[in-house]
């Protein structure tokens, strides 16, 4: 596999660069992922705008990263596993959504785990949920508009799972502490 660049603001392509610049003003540095990204522009920018788009849901920031974290799961990035563990942390996530997500356990909150479920199915179905699942997650109290935004957050972790599989991103020191690998979590 050829290696990947992680890019500082000064190496990325020119097209780049405000992407990686409105970052580092935001978090105080340049995720790995989106320095590696740049390297197209068009992907780091269309990441950037889908998860902007993403945060604009009715979704909760627990909802939304039970969607996500599903997906970095099944998909089996470590990196955005140890990095969205790191974002719910900061995001006051209860300790006991972020262990089950790690961990592939049932959420105690049933409609969270409803959420979770439906989640599992629209990825390993690659969008063929049945009748069934889709009135699973309604009668769980979500909508028909969820289940499209299901949708939305499952496409937006392909852009970062699969980069991070190809790339073999670095973790950033600032999610170390929260490594994950498949090998180790609970396989319930």
């Amino acid at each position: 596999m050829p290696d990947f660049a992680t890019h500082t603001i000064e190496t990325a392509p020119a097209n780049a660069r405000p992407v990686l610049e409105a970052a580092k003003n935001k978090l105080g540095f340049v995720p790995n992922l989106l320095a590696t990204m740049a390297e197209a522009p068009t992907l780091v920018e269309g990441y950037m705008s889908i998860s902007g788009i993403f945060g604009k849901t009715d979704l909760t920031e627990t909802e939304r990263q039970v969607i996500l974290m599903t997906n970095n799961r099944l998909n089996g990035c470590n990196y955005c596993m140890a990095a969205h563990t790191t974002i719910m942390q900061g995001a006051g996530v209860a300790q006991d959504v972020i262990e089950a997500l790690r961990n592939n356990t049932p959420i105690a909150d049933t409609r969270l785990e409803a959420l979770r479920q439906f989640s599992i199915v629209v990825n390993e179905s690659r969008g063929w949920p049945s009748e069934a699942d889709v009135h699973a997650l309604i009668d769980a109290g979500y909508s028909k508009q969820t289940v499209l935004e299901v949708v939305l957050g499952t496409a937006l972790k392909v852009l970062s799972n699969y980069t991070n599989h190809i790339a073999q991103t670095e973790l950033d020191a600032a999610f170390v502490s929260n490594t994950w690998s498949a090998d180790t979590a609970n396989a319930a």
